[in-house]
Formats: C-alpha cells, sequence, structure tokens
C-alpha cells in the first residue's frame, strides 16, 4: 500500500496534466489541487510506514479516496463522451475505490502481538 501511494503521489508532479483532465469542472484550483493531493498521497504513504502513525494515516486515507472519488467518476464521463477504448476500465475503478477504501481501513485495527512463548 506504501509504494501504491507513494507511486501515485509522484505521479501527480511528473503527470499533472492527466490529473488536470480528470478534475470535475465544478471544483476551481485544477492545477493546484492536483498538486496538493499529490502531497498527500505522498505523506499518507509515508505515515502508512510507521506503526505509530498508521492507524491516523489510515483513517486520512479513507478520507482522501472519498474526497477524490468524483474525479474518478469524471474520468468515466470524460472516456464515455470521447468513445475512449479505457471506458472499460474506468467504470472498473469506480467499485475498486470501495476495495481501495477497504484496504485502507484494515490498517485502522490496531496491531496483535505475536507471543514469543511456546503455548
Amino acid at each position: 500500500m506504501v509504494l501504491l501511494y507513494l507511486a501515485a503521489g509522484i505521479n501527480h508532479f511528473i503527470h499533472p496534466q492527466y490529473y488536470i483532465q480528470i478534475m470535475p469542472p465544478w471544483i476551481g484550483w485544477h492545477k493546484e489541487l492536483v498538486f496538493i493531493t499529490g502531497l498527500l498521497e505522498i505523506i499518507i504513504a509515508l505515515l502508512l510506514v510507521f506503526i505509530p502513525t498508521r492507524r491516523i494515516a489510515a483513517y486520512g486515507l479513507i478520507v482522501f479516496l472519498i474526497a477524490v472519488f468524483p474525479a474518478n467518476v469524471q474520468m468515466m464521463l470524460n472516456y464515455w463522451k470521447e468513445n475512449n477504448s479505457l471506458l472499460w476500465l474506468s467504470i472498473i475503478r469506480l467499485p475498486l475505490q470501495i476495495l481501495l477504501i477497504w484496504w485502507a481501513y484494515t490498517f485502522t485495527k490496531p496491531m496483535v502481538k505475536q507471543s514469543l512463548q511456546n503455548d
């Protein structure tokens, strides 16, 4: 999960135009929000690494995934209008967001300590 969100966050800075294109028109500050969301993904990924910050990072990731869902919908709408051959992929991405939220939620659970003693 760390590598996924770290790579995605970095990609916001390498290919910002891709993300700007999927921003819903009713949201302002497209370029700024692309960089902000990229930075948030990087920060969340790094916070997932450390056990003391893992739970708060996971909750932050859940909020983040909900917040960027309109961009996923906009991507699907754009692909639909363009008759893009990747429309099917953008449709699959919508329910995949639920799986990603569930995955993040699994990181909110306290870690169970393993006993070193033989039972």
